[in-house]
Formats: C-alpha cells, structure tokens, sequence
C-alpha cells in the first residue's frame, strides 16, 4: 500500500472507530467499531473503493480475544519467540504477543486495510510489530517458532487452507494455538482443548451475547 493510501486509511480507521478495550483483554485498547453496518457501509464509501473486504478488523472477534487472553496469562508461550498473528484483523493477538515479551511479532491479513488498523493499533499500545497483506496460506508461514490463529474457521475452503497450514507448521516443530469458538467448519476431532473463556459479544455479529471460546492445540493424526 503506498504511503499516501496508508496515510489516508489510518486517517478513517481513527475518524470512524473509538479506543476500547476488549471485554476480555481490558490491557488492550483497539480502535473499533460502536456499530456493524455503518463501518460497512463507510468502508467504501469514504475510501472510493468498491468489492472490498468486509471489515473484519474493526470488531474484537471471540477467538481473537481468548487467545489474546490465553497470551498475555502465559508469557512463556512467546517470550523471546518469533510469533504469527495470522488472519490478525486488528492486531489484536499480535498486540497481545508484543506485550507478554515477544522477540518480534507479524499481523497477517489479506485485507490491507487490517494491516493499517494493526499499525494504528499497534501505536495506541505503544508496542512494535510488523504486517504483511501477503496470503501466508499460499506463500508459507516464513520462520515462525509460534503460530497464533484466532477465528479462521468459518468458511468452507478457508478452513481447508488453514488446517493444512497449521499441519505443515507442527510437522516443522512450531507451536500451533488456535482461539475459535466451534465455528461451522472447526474441525473439532483434529484438535484438543487446552482451556475455554466466557466472551462477551455484540448480537449485531454474533448469534449471542456470549460465547464459549477455547484454546486448542492439534492433535497430530
């Protein structure tokens, strides 16, 4: 993204969002959304794009903020570790990485516009990480000691995707944590469960005001 988009994306991000702490994770502040369907509808309008990504990156998601959780109450998971935030959205787990002591952090998201709201993120935090809009799915996971995945089970083919990948990364001795509250396609056979948090959600995104959320690891076949 050229620094005169990226100026002018971190500029809507901050003008269309408010600083909030995450019900789960009150350490971190996040610039989100009060409401789903203006920031929608925004997104185009005021960038002059059309056929973007949805903005996934202006909401606290359930897996994201437990695994945030999970992060920030065992250090040790990432300190000093090189650690992938993948499908990151708005840096949350990334943000949560850096904070617990992480040699260094990358939030992955397709959508360029998160990598924006990571950075501006990021800043409110006052910690360091990098972005990537490059699909880590299709390009490799690059050398990671910790991969973080916080809710990318919700649609068929990216599922598929995302299993393989975190297969690959355990093959290769990295550690594998995924935050996902038994989305329509977790493959629940494949992993086991490490811990579970009570989540407070929006009904605007969600089925419920609550959602049970673990932390799970995989279980190699």
């Amino acid at each position: 993204m050229a620094a005169a988009e990226s100026s002018r994306s971190a500029a809507f991000i901050r003008k269309n969002t408010v600083p909030l702490s995450p019900p789960l994770v009150p350490e971190i502040r996040l610039h989100l959304a009060e409401e789903s369907l203006p920031i929608w509808l925004k997104t185009e309008e005021e960038l002059q794009q059309h056929n973007i990504d949805p903005p996934y990156w202006a909401f606290a998601w359930a897996g994201g903020q437990a695994l945030a959780r999970y992060v920030l109450d065992n250090p040790t998971l990432v300190r000093g570790k090189r650690v992938l935030d993948l499908g990151s959205g708005s840096g949350l787990v990334a943000i949560a990485a850096c904070r617990a002591g992480a040699a260094s952090a990358l939030a992955a998201d397709v959508d360029q516009l998160a990598s924006v709201a990571a950075e501006v993120n990021a800043a409110l935090n006052s910690v360091t990480l990098t972005t990537t809009a490059n699909d880590m799915l299709v390009t490799g996971a690059g050398k990671f000691d910790v991969v973080l995945v916080g809710d990318l089970f919700y649609e068929a083919q990216l599922a598929k995707k995302v299993l393989t990948f975190i297969e690959v990364n355990v093959s290769a001795g990295v550690i594998v944590l995924v935050g996902d509250p038994r989305r329509s396609y977790f493959p629940l056979d494949r992993f086991e469960k490490l811990t579970e948090y009570t989540v407070p959600v929006t009904r605007q995104l969600e089925d419920a005001e609550i959602k049970r959320t673990a932390i799970w690891r995989y279980k190699p076949g």
